[in-house]
């Protein structure tokens, strides 16, 4: 299994009936086609839609749907469109349970860089501030290294998304929570110990107390 379905699988887990979740771009869009049949999520993306569905086949996607990157999208019979203010309104206001968010960085106390690279032209950080600042809980979804080095680190070097610490992270190789100022790992994947976690990761991490593999069916 590639390392973006591990992630994407896993996070899906999280999604009960009833909740409004919104996806960010890149792995985060991976989510919805992994939430279980008898979940009744509604999907939410940040350009103003609301019953989001899975990417389009091949030749039917709608040029004017699309998800907050500009990635082609369906929409679930009973969808609503809406614009930006309203939009932001539902992230600014508590109204979202869960985000999952991509990230470039998460430091040993969970905060989250995830919109900018210094000297690198990048779109802006859109809704990312919002929506990790608003929503019930913060998940970030991203590759445990990049180009051989850890993405979850001791003190981030990139400009950090919000004041507030993420609630976890959902790697390749691990499920972190965050509690108390500490990163904790909570969950390995399959076939991956607690020292293969460690070398990968420059953050100090507290292995919990009830530490298990995670699900992925």
């Amino acid at each position: 299994m590639d390392p973006q379905t591990v992630i994407a699988k896993r996070i899906a887990r999280e999604l009960k009936s009833g909740m409004l979740v919104n996806l960010g771009i890149g792995i985060p869009t991976l989510v919805a086609g992994y939430a279980a049949p008898d979940v009744q999520v509604f999907f939410h993306s940040e350009n103003g839609l609301i019953g989001t569905g899975a990417i389009p086949a091949e030749g039917m996607a709608h040029p004017t749907l699309t998800d907050a990157g500009g990635r082609p999208v369906t929409a679930l019979p009973g969808a609503s469109t809406f614009d930006s203010a309203i939009s932001f309104g539902f992230m600014r206001g508590g109204h979202v349970y869960i985000t999952v968010l991509g990230g470039l960085q998460v430091d040993q106390t969970g905060h989250l860089a995830n919109w900018m690279i210094p000297g690198k032209m990048v779109p802006g950080m859109g809704g990312a501030m919002d929506l990790a600042t608003g929503a019930k809980r913060v998940i970030v979804a991203m590759q445990h290294t990049a180009k051989g080095q850890s993405k979850i680190v001791a003190t981030c070097t990139l400009p950090i998304t919000s004041a507030r610490p993420v609630d976890c992270v959902v790697t390749e190789l691990a499920v972190i929570r965050f509690t108390g100022g500490k990163a904790v790992l909570a969950e390995t994947a399959p076939g991956v110990s607690v020292e293969q976690v460690r070398s990968a990761t420059e953050a100090d991490l507290t292995v919990a107390d009830d530490l298990h593999e995670m699900g992925l069916s």
